[in-house]
């Protein structure tokens, strides 16, 4: 079940002020995002573990003071399958252990940095769908705090802290490969392909997938778009904008590759613009394509 986020001054929540413009002055169980500005107050709370999503030897090189180095590509956060997904959630101890290994218990704030928005995502996504309420990116990433507090760095390794993480896993959250086909058959569900324009046309393919198109009668939302240059969320107003298409009186579900990219759009339907009913579909196009017998549709030129 989503916890409602209580009001409060200076918090990044949607409807109240636009993203990366205020400073936050208070932490909040869940809050979505969260400025330099608390970070910096916040470093020394016993309950606030900052990951550091980026290779662990940029980490070592500088990073957050007390930052653990957890690496989005090699720290255990994704694994492939052999139903080709390519980056699908790990089984729910698994992923569990991992995130008890580096530091985050049950009280804890686990409060994200990456120079990859989606990246982000798709980890607070993780403890989202673990049942842990208490995780926030902070807006804009390594690049925002090396820029506004260049001198509050540090270099070497970070020993994590022991912790205890117990996981309530919410199914509602992750959809799977019946329920994408289930929606596709029925139109239940508002499939949303996160994916640059050369993929959602069919033009271009990663490596991961085994073919070139989108899922049949998807609306797609380019994950992009909603970041802007500087690495943070663009402002309320955008989103509201660029989601606009997502019909806003049925479920959503979105989609990449491998679900790296859709966590974004994720992230912004369920977290910003509090689109009732958001899952994300973490096997993706790696999966739903891997065997050859289901249908993918290209855009004609």
């Amino acid at each position: 079940m989503r916890l409602a986020l209580p009001a409060a001054a200076g918090i990044l929540l949607a409807g109240q002020i636009a993203f990366g413009h205020a400073a936050i002055a208070q932490a909040v169980v869940g809050q979505p995002l969260v400025s330099t500005d608390w970070l910096r107050g916040h470093l020394n709370d016993a309950h606030v573990v900052v990951l550091d999503l980026r290779p662990a030897a940029e980490h070592d090189v500088a990073h957050i003071p007390g930052a653990v180095a957890a690496d989005y590509e090699k720290g255990g956060w994704r694994v492939k399958q052999a139903d080709g997904a390519g980056g699908a959630l790990p089984p729910v101890p698994a992923i569990a252990a991992t995130i008890a290994g580096y530091g985050v218990g049950d009280a804890d704030q686990a409060v994200l940095v990456s120079d990859d928005f989606a990246a982000a995502a798709r980890i607070y996504w993780t403890f989202k769908v673990l049942g842990h309420a208490n995780v926030s990116i902070l807006d804009g990433g390594w690049a925002a705090w090396h820029g506004d507090a260049a001198d509050a760095v540090q270099a070497g390794p970070v020993t994590p802290r022991q912790a205890s993480f117990t996981p309530q896993y919410d199914a509602a959250l992750r959809a799977e490969l019946p329920q994408v086909e289930a929606e596709l058959r029925d139109g239940s569900a508002t499939l949303v392909d996160a994916r640059p324009p050369g993929q959602w046309k069919g033009t271009e393919k990663t490596g991961a997938v085994a073919a070139y198109g989108h899922l049949p009668g998807a609306t797609w939302v380019n994950q992009s778009d909603a970041v802007g240059a500087d690495g943070k969320l663009k402002p309320l107003p955008e989103l509201e904008k660029l989601f606009g298409q997502v019909a806003a009186d049925k479920p959503a579900t979105a989609y990449c590759n491998t679900g790296h990219l859709a966590a974004t759009d994720w992230f912004v339907l369920s977290e910003v613009l509090k689109h009732p009913d958001t899952s994300l579909y973490d096997g993706s196009l790696s999966q739903y394509a891997h065997d050859g017998t289901r249908k993918l549709v290209t855009e004609t030129p």
